[in-house]
């Protein structure tokens, strides 16, 4: 006899004995899965409130959950749904058919004890010039991060046992981020803030550009020198880093980063050093700054004009930049500005000289973003299908993010775009793909970014790739337009790159200079430099560790850009008021 068969005949005895035994069929029901109740408290908040809420799974209790969200092997389960006009009291349910990371769904999450936090990351409304209406969170002086921006509002962490078949777990968030103090003046260190009208006319209301201006040794003992002007472009800088007028702290006790023991106090050393090279006789006098530039979508804005994030880059070139000049003595003309960073601020530094050639003598960009969308990341957003998998006839196979110097991987492409899309849907997550989206895309008819793909699935959007291939792939603009851009960029591009970097950003590199050294009429003459193994973010030092290269970019460059200056300056400019 065959099972099959056999499994049926002691079917039908069972249904014959119970229906002898006088009993009825009932339908066995799935069990139903967990679920959490959100809500806030009036004195939280009074208000009804736009936002995300975001909530936290995690197994360690070592920080706060909301400081624990990565991607990768080492993330952390988390949720997001919008909400609208919530208001206080009112319960938001997350259950099984929100989208979560690294788990889909609730369901889908292990039952077990959790560390459990919930966070409304806040949105304003905002009417932009061009008509249409978009709600976004506005940076309050945090540099764009949601787990610590200021009026957002959240639960004190708890364990809660996570099972199918119980009722929602409630969570109530009834703690308020703190606002920031902003920093002070000192006597080499000023801060600025001006309301620009080009980015006001853009979000349809008030919006700042600022900067941290380092001072020249003898500013003011030398009211008739005027300066050359340097900018290290990085992410949001919450004051002048990297320079301290005091020795390292003698009470300071060490903290160990990854193998480097009290890196802290590494930290303290280096900034005193660049200190005393600073005001020392022999340093180049100058001012360098730091930009604030933090908006709806980010901690920066890439300094560079964008639909979706307006005239950024005119309006750092052509409001902030001199407005410092005039309020520190800059010279103030294209010869004597530079641009150097690194990472977002490679990009950046790079981006801005090919954008405003005149403006600007000379760049130096280390770990730059991708300079060339053929490899953005490990993505040729031009002829692959999809951003998070290789497809072949049979199989497919994971794109990575991230890697260490051994090639071994840790995040995917997927991992990190999903996890994005459960901190906020329409780009509004603050992350580093949304941004790049936000700056190269089109603005789609809702306002908000054009997908350059879809961000479940990786389906890669063609029309939006060649509209980023136009404006912000640097290597095709500076291929397509070499004849105009060439004489106004000769000598002035300069790109460092690990040849293991993290993100496997030093892929687009070689590809910009396969075409910087085919470039003639005129010869590109800067420099493209690669280090043997070495990570994100190396800078160009051959001779020191990375954790020690990269507290130096100041150190490192301002010599360079001296150098420069006084072989490029035009007849008759100032070479020596500032050189005392």
């Amino acid at each position: 006899m065959n099972t099959k068969s056999s499994s049926y005949i002691v079917s039908v005895a069972g249904l014959i004995v119970c229906l002898m035994a006088g009993c009825s069929q009932v339908d066995k029901a799935e069990p139903s899965s967990a679920s959490f109740a959100v809500s806030f408290t009036a004195n939280a908040a009074d208000e009804m409130l736009d936002g995300r809420i975001i909530l936290i799974l995690s197994k360690s209790d070592d920080e706060e959950p909301r400081f624990q969200v990565r991607p990768g092997v080492r993330a952390v389960q988390i949720f997001g749904v919008n909400v609208e006009a919530m208001q206080p009291g009112q319960e938001v349910v997350v259950d099984d058919s929100v989208f979560g990371y690294p788990q889909d769904s609730l369901a889908d999450v292990p039952d077990g004890e959790y560390f459990v936090q919930a966070l409304l990351h806040k949105y304003d409304t905002f009417n932009l010039g061009n008509g249409k209406t978009v709600k976004l969170p506005m940076d309050q002086g945090e540099g764009q991060q949601w787990a610590e921006s200021p009026g957002n509002i959240y639960s004190e962490p708890r364990m809660v046992r996570v099972s199918s078949g119980t009722g929602p777990s409630r969570i109530v968030m009834d703690r308020v981020i703190e606002p920031i103090v902003p920093p002070e003046d000192t006597e080499f260190i000023k801060h600025v803030r001006i309301r620009s009208e080009m980015l006001s006319e853009f979000w349809g209301r008030d919006m700042y550009l600022g900067a941290h201006v380092l001072l020249p040794s003898g500013f003011d003992e030398h009211p008739e020198a005027e300066y050359p002007l340097a900018v290290f472009h990085g992410h949001f800088p919450a004051d002048f880093s990297g320079f301290r007028a005091e020795p390292p702290d003698a009470e300071l006790e060490c903290q160990q980063s990854g193998d480097v023991v009290c890196y802290n106090r590494i930290r303290q050393e280096e900034a005193y050093d660049f200190y005393q090279k600073w005001v020392g006789p022999d340093f180049p006098r100058m001012l360098i700054i730091q930009i604030q530039h933090a908006n709806p979508y980010y901690d920066d804005s890439y300094a560079v004009n964008s639909a979706n994030l307006g005239p950024y880059g005119d309006a750092i070139t052509y409001e902030l930049i001199p407005y410092i000049e005039e309020q520190f003595r800059g010279i103030g003309e294209g010869w004597a500005r530079f641009l150097y960073g690194g990472s977002t601020g490679g990009w950046e530094a790079f981006g801005v000289q090919v954008k405003y050639p005149d403006e600007f003598n000379g760049t130096f960009a280390a770990c730059p973003d991708s300079l060339d969308f053929r490899h953005y990341s490990a993505v040729n957003i031009y002829d692959d299908e999809n951003a998070y998998r290789m497809k072949g006839d049979f199989t497919t196979v994971e794109r990575p993010a991230y890697r260490d110097y051994l090639g071994n991987i840790s995040v995917t492409m997927e991992d990190e775009n999903h996890m994005e899309l459960v901190i906020g849907d329409k780009g509004r997550s603050g992350g580093q793909w949304d941004i790049w989206e936000a700056i190269y895309s089109p603005m789609g008819e809702d306002g908000y970014p054009m997908r350059i793909w879809d961000k479940k699935t990786g389906e890669i959007n063609r029309d939006v790739a060649e509209h980023w291939r136009e404006n912000y792939d640097m290597r095709h603009i500076l291929e397509r337009d070499w004849e105009t851009l060439g004489p106004k960029l000769e000598g002035k591009l300069n790109v460092m790159v690990g040849d293991m970097d993290n993100y496997h950003l030093n892929n687009a590199v070689y590809l910009l200079e396969d075409f910087l050294e085919r470039t003639t009429d005129p010869y590109y003459n800067g420099t493209v430099d690669y280090g043997d193994r070495q990570e994100h973010c190396w800078n160009g030092d051959h001779d020191n560790p990375m954790y020690i290269s990269r507290l130096r970019y100041n150190t490192m460059y301002v010599p360079k850009i001296l150098e420069r200056l006084l072989t490029t300056a035009p007849e008759g400019a100032d070479l020596t008021s500032w050189r005392y």
